[in-house]
């Protein structure tokens, strides 16, 4: 062979697989595999050229090596030798936990992905490496995933069957075409949509590849007759579902007639593995279109990491034996094929390849499974032990129910009481005792805000109007206590209304706070959270009316008359009536302003009393006057500090007994048989439960599964 022609061997071969040289064991035992099968199948293996040189292990003396040739007996030995006891289990392995579904877990597996354009000879390839017929047609022939498990076995006789929807259905080779199509109108129905469900092909034949792969739909831009209008968009959906995982391995099919740059399949598979260590191409239609085919694979425009493998398509009723000879005799004898490096032809030297890659991804892979599959493990038994026991007795319920009712009230007395908030650190509306005093200081400045919208704006207007209309006959200088009641009720019903607010507004508030802790505490008991939430407002309203209550008999109280033993009164009003001389001179002042100008007065315009200056009823409405403002402070803070004095009092008898009594009433019953109701689990929980159990049973399956194979990998393989 001439260096030309050697060099792209090698070139081949190192794209032919990535892994790691220093992995002598793997390396050898392979290499042991390959040479016993080549001696019991009679004929040297597949690609029997330069003995160093292989797929897995390429040395720097190869390439001194430039005149050995490449023998190729393909079509008189099986189509790959199969491997020894060292890799079968490997493939075993893999095969038993895609069977158990571990990837629905989250779990990738080691996957050779098969795509391909319509059209492009993808179920010829696979037809040529099972030994059977597949769907053929117009349009698209694989409308579901078609995992294809391919198992080399001894028996004459072959056993082939489906796994699809629960259910095994056996077939032979005569049949297989009908039954794969008649499986997949079961799954994707009848027409020519597509689905993402699998269906899985089990081929037991002599001769065959050990082999796993996954058949997808053909790439096709424009829907056909009976095709969904999107449908390109279904199936780009479904191939980059499978060729992501970097446990993929990528087997793009492609035509020799076409640009492979612009091949769909292609453009895919660059998009999730850009510089093609993942893929691997075949080439089919080799023999329609070999002019510059050499050309073509050797010079890897489109980054094939893993290398070409070029191949003849079978035709009509040729028998997969016949077509293996056509295809040795072409690429031996063709003036054009015949060019091309006798380790990138043939189905034969396909299936090694894909048998050596698959073996190598799953050694490479098996670690970081077996990682995975306990860490799941893991943390689905935490999840599982951290969901609510399921109650199956009355006293079991009522141990529940009491303890949810403690939990609740320690975080009610926390948020409420206490002014802690760990349970809800970022969650400040559940700050509890930090709102209500907010809504407290709010409710002062409103009533001190507050301004009587019937009054007079000018000063001491409405004081002379009711002085004036409370004289009654009696000594002079005694002020009339009717008058200073009657602007003492018209003052308090002005602000009426703020403490009914205020105490709305609070309760409403407390009812959020108190529902809330009682559903979180009570979220996995369905049946306790209906109950619970039902007695927090029915005893939330109660709670509010009586305050409601208390609040109108303060306001109605305040109204009955005018007292205080507050010595602030007092004080208060003498500080103020040592104005009483300023305002004197204010009156006498004829301007269009005249400001008092002193003290909380100084901004106080008497002007428009000027002609009312001589008059002592001017002098008792100052006085009046003075005595309210005293009088009106003391109001306003005692209505203020029995409000928080009575919100304290109830809030804390709400948690400490209200809250519980109410609740047990509610829950229990008057018959005392309402805890049974709480023994059935909610649909969220019991869902929850059983999916972590199914999930549980199948990791554990999936550990052991995997246990004796990574004994054998450490035994065996130093990887």
């Amino acid at each position: 062979m001439g260096r030309h022609n050697y060099d792209d061997a090698v070139s081949s071969y190192k794209r032919g697989l990535l892994i790691d040289p220093s992995n002598e064991a793997l390396i050898s035992g392979l290499a042991d595999a390959e040479a016993a099968s080549a001696r019991s199948s009679g004929s040297p293996p597949v690609a029997d050229s330069v003995p160093q040189l292989n797929l897995l292990k390429i040395n720097n003396e190869d390439y001194e090596e430039e005149d050995k040739s490449i023998v190729v007996s393909a079509h008189n030995a099986p189509i790959v030798s199969s491997y020894n006891d060292k890799i079968r289990p490997l493939l075993d392995t893999i095969d038993r936990l895609r069977h158990l579904k571990v990837m629905q877990e989250g779990i990738q597996l080691p996957t050779i992905v098969v795509v391909g354009d319509q059209s492009s000879g993808k179920s010829s390839v696979l037809e040529s490496l099972a030994g059977i017929s597949l769907p053929r047609g117009q349009g698209i022939c694989t409308r579901v995933p078609l995992i294809m498990r391919l198992q080399n076995h001894p028996n004459p006789n072959p056993e082939i069957f489906l796994e699809f929807n629960g259910k095994t259905v056996s077939t032979d080779e005569e049949n297989i075409s009908d039954a794969i199509s008649l499986a997949t109108e079961e799954i994707a129905g009848k027409g020519k949509g597509i689905s993402n469900k699998p269906l899985t092909l089990i081929v037991k034949k002599n001769g065959v590849p050990d082999l796993t792969m996954v058949d997808l739909p053909g790439i096709t831009r424009v829907p056909v007759c009976g095709q969904p209008h999107d449908i390109y968009e279904q199936i780009s959906k479904i191939i980059m579902e499978f060729i992501t995982p970097e446990e993929s391995i990528i087997l793009n099919v492609l035509m020799a007639n076409h640009d492979f740059s612009i091949c769909e399949s292609i453009r895919m598979s660059q998009k999730v593995d850009k510089t093609g260590q993942r893929t691997l191409a075949v080439v089919t239609k080799a023999d329609q279109s070999p002019e510059g085919l050499l050309e073509k694979v050797t010079a890897d425009d489109v980054s094939i990491g893993l290398g070409y493998v070029c191949v003849r398509n079978r035709i009509g009723d040729e028998s997969y034996e016949e077509a293996r000879a056509e295809e040795a005799r072409l690429f031996d004898t063709h003036r054009h094929l015949s060019k091309i490096n006798k380790s990138i032809v043939g189905i034969p030297v396909l299936a090694e390849r894909l048998v050596k890659i698959q073996a190598t991804i799953i050694v490479k892979c098996l670690p970081g499974i077996v990682t995975k599959i306990n860490e799941k493990l893991t943390a689905n038994v935490e999840e599982l032990n951290k969901l609510p026991k399921h109650l199956t007795s009355v006293s079991e319920a009522m141990t529940t129910f009491m303890y949810i009712l403690g939990c609740a009230k320690e975080s009610l007395r926390k948020i409420l009481i206490r002014g802690e908030f760990d349970e809800y650190p970022d969650e400040k509306e559940m700050h509890g005792t930090a709102r209500v005093f907010e809504m407290l200081n709010k409710y002062s400045e409103e009533l001190r805000s507050a301004e009587d919208t019937n009054g007079s704006e000018k000063f001491l207007i409405d004081e002379i109007k009711v002085l004036e209309e409370t004289k009654a006959i009696g000594l002079p200088n005694f002020l009339p206590k009717a008058a200073f009641l009657t602007l003492l009720k018209k003052k308090v019903r002005s602000i009426s209304t703020i403490p009914s607010d205020f105490i709305d507004k609070v309760w409403s508030y407390v009812e959020n706070v108190v529902v809330s802790v009682l559903l979180r505490h009570s979220v996995n008991y369905p049946q306790l959270v209906s109950s619970t939430k039902r007695a927090a407002k029915k005893l939330i309203a109660k709670m509010k009316q009586r305050s409601l209550d208390y609040v109108n008999d303060i306001v109605e109280m305040e109204k009955l008359t005018d007292y205080t033993c507050n010595p602030d009164y007092s004080a208060s009003w003498s500080k103020l009536m040592a104005h009483q001389d300023d305002f004197k001179k204010a009156l006498q002042r004829f301007y269009s302003v005249s400001y008092i100008g002193s003290g909380v007065l100084e901004k106080t315009d008497v002007a428009h009393l000027y002609e009312l200056r001589e008059k002592d009823i001017v002098q008792e409405a100052f006085d009046v006057k003075m005595r309210m403002m005293a009088y009106w402070e003391i109001v306003l803070r005692r209505m203020v500090d029995n409000m928080a004095l009575h919100l304290l009092f109830n809030v804390q008898k709400l948690v400490n007994k209200d809250v519980e009594m109410e609740i047990v009433n509610e829950v229990i019953g008057p018959k005392g048989n309402g805890l049974e109701n709480i023994l059935e689990e909610s649909p969220s929980v019991a869902g929850r439960r059983h999916k972590l159990k199914n999930s549980i049973e199948l990791l554990r399956e999936s550990k052991d599964v995997v246990a004796n194979i990574m004994d054998m990998i450490t035994d065996k393989f130093d990887y």
